[in-house]
């Protein structure tokens, strides 16, 4: 991230308290373990499961879709992509620039129970969604129950009669 100083701001290299617990709480710890390895920016993103897929929404406000590059590799999703500073203005105009600029990349680990090949983007409105469906067996089941029928298969069936035979031995707990 850039940020420009004027010679004409006389307390340019001061800081105050809210800068400093912004950085201290806000950029120095909230990178840790996982993201701790990402590039200068990365667009926040939002994760959630459905019954039938999962989906992935990432905010890319002023990235064209064209430089986005999205691919599953050994169930890793990555998203890579480039957000260009267009300057309408002369570089020595800009009062602040704090929206970051430049190559960001995201990688998610997915579940075997993605179908990779099956996966969805869309793009609207600087949000970037991502609808990747689950395989058949990785979607929830709806079993039945059974009322005043036994639900027993023909396996169960002839280890049944024994079963009851061996409880209703004598000293049989």
């Amino acid at each position: 991230m850039r940020t420009m100083n004027r010679l004409d701001q006389p307390f340019r290299g001061a800081t105050t308290l809210q800068e400093q617990f912004n950085h201290m709480f806000g950029n120095g710890l909230s990178r840790t373990g996982e993201e701790s390895n990402l590039t200068p920016w990365a667009p926040p993103v939002d994760i959630y499961e459905t019954e039938h897929e999962l989906v992935v929404k990432a905010d890319l406000p002023d990235v064209s879709p064209q430089d986005l590059d999205i691919r599953v590799e050994n169930n890793i999703l990555t998203i890579r992509g480039e957000r260009k500073f267009e300057s309408k203005a002369h570089e020595d105009n800009y009062l602040r620039i704090e929206r970051a600029y430049g190559s960001f990349s995201r990688s998610f680990a997915l579940a075997n129970s993605v179908k990779s090949d099956a996966i969805q983007a869309d793009y609207h409105n600087g949000v970037l969604t991502l609808s990747l469906p689950k395989r058949e067996e990785a979607k929830p089941k709806q079993i039945k129950v059974n009322v005043g029928t036994p639900a027993v298969n023909q396996g169960q069936a002839q280890a049944a009669p024994q079963q009851r035979s061996l409880a209703a031995a004598p000293g049989a707990r």
